[in-house]
């Protein structure tokens, strides 16, 4: 039988020595973004650091693609004190921002109950997050890092898995379900794929012929991108076994695409962006969703052979 390692808990000022310079910096990483929207279910884009609030600074200030709401992130690598609290309400009261999420080392249980009380009697429309970071590592090995949803609105994931009705949907998302329903017809025109019901949310997804991974059409509103992969939520080896084909499978497709491994995720892409396209120009939609199914059809076409 093979050894088994031991787990242990990494001090978290082992990897980030200072709150600002580091764990904040490493926190606004496009790759650590995506980490916090795992985990609460959110789509962080426009991130920017150390934002001016009065005569204070929050860390993260960015916005949730999906509503085009406010986001501050407060983090912390000690734990929950009096003085963080209050500092996510100024920033969310200065910044109107309707999303906190607050990152901690740990938690002391009078600020989790805190953080209950905020989210069962604040507006519903206000939604706070309180999120532990965690370090692992197994012997010798690089250090692993968890985030453990400690407090969340309540029926949050429900909330997050619905298709916000639409007397509750922005116009940004309702908007969004128009393209898709536009994307639809053109899918029933060309025949290469059975349509799915379109939703208010900002993805699409669409079968290559294994459960392994699937098409996506991603709608970035606010960098006026459309994007569309070959995603891979959990499976690093079929991600390499394409990166080995890549010359053949690009050839096949037409042209370069961006191979993204995120070696800091689970998750796996292969991608090519559609730019200019603005969601608010309904005239525009039936061009654009034509454009996407077109290329969705030639990343089929492309990795298809080289599926096992």
């Amino acid at each position: 039988m093979e050894k088994i390692g031991d787990l242990k808990r990494v001090d978290l000022r082992k990897l980030w020595p200072n709150e600002a310079t580091d764990f904040t910096k490493w926190l606004a990483k496009e790759v650590n973004i995506e980490r916090i929207n795992e985990v609460v279910g959110l789509t962080l884009i426009n991130v920017r650091s150390e934002v001016s609030v009065g005569g204070y600074k929050a860390d993260i200030f960015c916005e949730d693609a999906t509503t085009g709401e406010q986001v501050v992130i407060e983090n912390q690598l000690t734990k929950t004190d009096h003085t963080h609290l209050g500092q996510i309400i100024t920033y969310a009261s200065g910044l109107d921002a309707k999303y906190i999420i607050w990152i901690v080392k740990s938690a002391r249980d009078e600020h989790k109950s805190a953080i209950e009380w905020l989210n069962n009697y604040t507006n519903k429309d206000i939604h706070f997050f309180l999120i532990e970071v965690q370090v692992w590592q197994i012997n010798d090995s690089s250090p692993a890092v968890k985030m453990a949803v400690l407090e969340q609105p309540n029926d949050w994931n429900k909330l997050i898995k619905s298709n916000s009705k639409d007397k509750q949907a922005t116009d940004r998302q309702l908007l969004v379900k128009d393209f898709w329903e536009t994307l639809n017809e053109v899918l029933d025109e060309r025949g290469s794929f059975n349509p799915r019901k379109p939703s208010t949310d900002h993805w699409y997804s669409l079968p290559i012929g294994t459960a392994q991974c699937h098409l996506s059409i991603a709608v970035l509103s606010k960098k006026k991108k459309i994007r569309l992969e070959v995603h891979i939520p959990d499976n690093k080896e079929l991600f390499d076994h394409f990166a080995k084909n890549k010359d053949q499978i690009e050839k096949m497709f037409g042209e370069k695409l961006n191979w993204d491994r995120l070696n800091n995720k689970k998750a796996a892409r292969i991608e090519k962006y559609i730019t200019g396209f603005n969601l608010y120009e309904t005239d525009t939609h039936k061009e654009f969703a034509t454009k996407s199914i077109e290329i969705i059809e030639k990343l089929k076409c492309a990795f298809e052979p080289y599926i096992r």
